[in-house]
């Protein structure tokens, strides 16, 4: 089974806008700045940038070698490509094309061809989902190029239509789905953090003391399972137990036991 982590590698600090130095410097901003840097550390490397729905006008900000994948929202306005200029013809060119139907529309008209059966990683849960690919042009967040825009439904009817999108317009509708579902390690990490060490309730409030317990427990959770991974490889440290038969990877407790033994 293919297992997923997300390491924490670089942070900016995002204060209220009273607390800022200066206010206008948005969530969007510090993001597009720890892409560039990282683009810096990786010269030879294509990046690939997993966001959710409120990063979705980084597409927007002509990132160095990054494709973005993010969720688009329902009521998002798209177009056709603009026609090419015709000869002689008078005024500026056109920006966009012809106005689309909306999503829920669109999607619900769509013929049986169209759509794709594929089998994906959901929460660490296997679903079958229906995905169908579209290139299109969100003008409002990425108005300068087009993205492929991905149908994803559930043929049981449980979950409701979701939509999402990507600048790299080589890549398959299934990769698009597989890659925003391995967006949920990041919330994985976030909880481990906060529950496991302790970065959501400080014993420090004097100056920079929270801050710097939270970059110290980002750092640590990396690290940890940087030591894990390299030191106990494919040998799991933890005992399945008879109420949860299905475990297959381990967890971050099962490497933060296994260091703390090990120490």
């Amino acid at each position: 089974m293919l297992a997923l982590w997300a390491i924490p590698i670089n942070f900016r600090i995002h204060r209220k806008p009273e607390q800022e130095k200066d206010p206008k410097v948005t969530l969007l901003d510090l993001a597009a700045a720890m892409v560039r840097e990282v683009a810096k550390w990786f010269p030879d490397y294509q990046l690939t940038l997993m966001a959710d729905g409120a990063y979705a006008s980084l597409a927007k900000r002509k990132l160095p070698r990054t494709a973005l994948y993010s969720r688009m929202r329902r009521n998002a306005a798209l177009y056709t490509e603009a026609p090419p200029r015709q000869p002689g013809q008078r005024g500026r060119p056109r920006k966009k094309g012809t106005r689309l139907a909306t999503l829920q529309h669109w999607a619900a008209t769509l013929p049986k061809t169209s759509w794709q059966s594929a089998e994906v990683t959901i929460r660490g849960k296997r679903h079958t989902r229906l995905v169908s690919a579209h290139r299109v042009l969100w003008y409002e967040t990425c108005p300068d190029q087009l993205v492929l825009m991905v149908f994803v439904s559930d043929p049981s009817g449980h979950q409701p239509d979701d939509f999402f999108f990507t600048t790299d317009l080589t890549a398959t509708a299934v990769a698009v789905l597989e890659h925003y579902c391995g967006r949920w390690t990041i919330e994985e990490t976030f909880r481990a953090v906060k529950q496991q060490l302790r970065a959501e309730t400080p014993q420090s409030w004097a100056q920079f003391g929270p801050e710097r317990t939270v970059m110290l427990a980002l750092l640590t959770y990396g690290l940890v399972w940087l030591w894990y991974l390299l030191t106990q490889g494919d040998h799991p440290t933890f005992e399945k137990q008879p109420w949860y038969q299905r475990k297959h990877v381990p967890s971050f407790i099962d490497a933060l036991a296994t260091l703390r033994t090990t120490l």
